[in-house]
């Protein structure tokens, strides 16, 4: 961190501070938020005028609305989906027969996700074959690990294929993934491509886009994607046609307008860099300070990313060009599937070059895992019909016979991984979750914690990261299997969002996450049982009472 601050002046910074800070308040007050989430109030205030105007018929209205809301609680528990939403539904229903049939059936019908699923269904079609897979890989890992090649076997018929011999790095932090991207971004040749949940103003960004920018000049195609939610909170609207102007192409996923929609439910939450179809990043990195501990959110910041370079890239590079397709016709994505080497820069990369060790060239080759592993880069849809992040974090917790070692920013789960959790923990594997203390959603933090003694009683041991907030997303079990990426331990990410991770079997940099695991343990405070007990008695009925809502929210 120190080498971040030595050459800048501390005055230029609180001025730059309190600048930023007036120009803050100032967009609260006239932006672009702030009108949206007037239009909101706006239509809301339409609606209780019209309940009001109906409440005369009030009689009528009770005997009818009961009928409607025993119809939609019909419907709901004969619908073929998450017992958890079933139950989060009839809950609604039960209490506000009219309110809660009103919401279910608009969300039901809304016209913008149908249309979004369709067009990725449409995108899928299309895309159908360009990642093929490699029947010896997958007959290899049948003789390494009968199970791993049957949830391969499971993996491939939803899109992603399992790859052999690809060079692997994690990072244990957000600065020494910082620093290796700005490092891979100076080395691009022919393209680049940003997908990200958040984009900030501010060290981290700047930096980046420095290099874009130089880029561009050089005759590379840069690409940038992030979520609309930006748009909210972090930059203004009219911010891709500045990146435009700057000639980089830019684009916006679901951006929000003042219209009630449930599609904006379903974010961008994926993280991924692709460059030159060389390497890739993923993992829970965004481009913003907090995530390199420049600003400070929440106490310490700890996250974790990983990179990949070989063939599992071309995975990455689809992934990225599917959600690219979403809102215009699907490009030939062959051309960016052939990747860009690197160009030697140092007597060791010759070597490398010279013995044939391809695998290497593209990391500066000392400290990058090349070794016999297999790694799995996968994606999550909230429209496909199986739940591809899921059954893999499902997989781990069942096929553990050691330990299973998770780090999650939230606690939010379905019923089945509590089920797998627990299950794990009693047949004597050691379960252990790394947590925030300091919370960045209070709600998030109160029904994390209302799953606390449940998974207690079972044996399952639970860490809070005393410094501040752990924002890692991070499975290690057994020293032989792992997945880092974006995707969290709740209801948000493992059914509601767009999200991607990569999923690594037998790659010594396995150890590399146990070991930052075990890193991050001192710094942790165990809860016991007595902390449960003494609890905040706020937090206590918050966490239970959303509970009834928790995969709604």
């Amino acid at each position: 961190m120190k080498k971040h601050f030595q050459d800048v002046d501390i005055k230029e910074i609180r001025k730059e501070s309190i600048d930023k800070g007036k120009r803050g308040v100032k967009q609260v007050v006239f932006g672009r938020t702030s009108i949206i989430l007037l239009c909101f109030l706006l239509q809301l205030f339409v609606l209780i005028l019209g309940l009001r105007a109906l409440s005369e018929y009030i009689y009528v209205f009770v005997g009818g609305y009961m009928v409607f809301g025993l119809i939609i609680l019909l419907i709901i528990l004969n619908r073929t989906e998450n017992p958890s939403f079933q139950l989060a539904w009839a809950s609604l229903v039960l209490l506000f027969p009219a309110f809660g049939g009103l919401l279910y059936l608009y969300i039901e019908l809304q016209p913008g996700t149908k249309l979004l699923s369709g067009r990725l269904d449409e995108i899928e079609q299309e895309c159908a074959g360009i990642l093929k897979p490699d029947p010896g890989i997958l007959r290899e890992i049948g003789e390494v690990d009968p199970r791993t090649a049957q949830l391969a076997n499971y993996m491939r018929k939803n899109g992603f294929p399992i790859y052999h011999n690809e060079g692997v790095r994690y990072f244990p932090s957000g600065e020494t993934k910082f620093d290796e991207l700005i490092y891979q971004l100076k080395q691009a040749r022919k393209f680049i491509f940003l997908e990200y949940f958040i984009i900030s103003e501010g060290y981290m960004w700047d930096s980046v886009l420095d290099i874009l920018k130089q880029k561009v000049q050089e005759g590379v195609e840069v690409r940038v994607m992030y979520d609309g939610t930006d748009e909210m909170f972090n930059l203004p609207h009219e911010y891709p046609n500045e990146l435009k102007g700057m000639g980089i192409r830019c684009k916006v996923f679901s951006p929000v307008y003042p219209i009630f929609s449930t599609h904006y439910n379903n974010r961008d939450h994926r993280k991924i860099v692709v460059i030159d179809g060389r390497v890739a990043f993923t993992g829970g990195v965004n481009l913003a300070d907090e995530y390199i501990n420049r600003r400070e959110r929440f106490g310490h910041w700890k996250d974790a990313a990983v990179m990949v370079q070989g063939e599992a890239v071309k995975s990455f590079t689809v992934m990225f060009l599917k959600m690219w397709a979403v809102s215009e016709k699907l490009e030939n994505m062959a051309v960016y599937l052939r990747p860009v080497p690197a160009a030697p820069e140092d007597t060791e990369t010759q070597a490398a070059l010279a013995t044939g060790k391809e695998n290497a060239l593209a990391y500066r080759t000392a400290g990058f895992d090349c070794s016999n592993g297999y790694v799995l880069p996968y994606a999550e849809s909230p429209f496909a019909q199986d739940r591809t992040a899921q059954r893999v974090y499902l997989e781990i917790l069942n096929s553990a016979t050691r330990y299973v070692h998770i780090m999650t920013p939230y606690l939010v789960p379905d019923q089945e991984l509590i089920q797998a959790l627990k299950y794990a923990a009693r047949r004597g594997v050691d379960v252990k979750l790394v947590l925030p203390h300091i919370p960045d959603k209070k709600y998030a933090f109160a029904l994390a914690h209302s799953y606390y003694k449940r998974l207690m009683k079972a044996g399952v041991k639970i860490y809070e990261y005393t410094p501040g907030f752990v924002h890692s997303k991070v499975f290690v079990s057994d020293d032989v299997r792992a997945v880092v990426g974006a995707i969290n331990l709740d209801f948000r990410s493992l059914y509601l969002h767009f999200e991607c991770a990569l999923y690594l079997h037998g790659v010594a940099e396995i150890n590399a996450v146990e070991d930052d695991f075990h890193a991050t343990l001192p710094k942790c405070q165990l809860i016991t049982d007595f902390d449960v007990r003494h609890d905040k008695i706020t937090r206590r009925i918050a966490g239970q009472f959303m509970r009834l809502v928790a995969p709604l929210m």
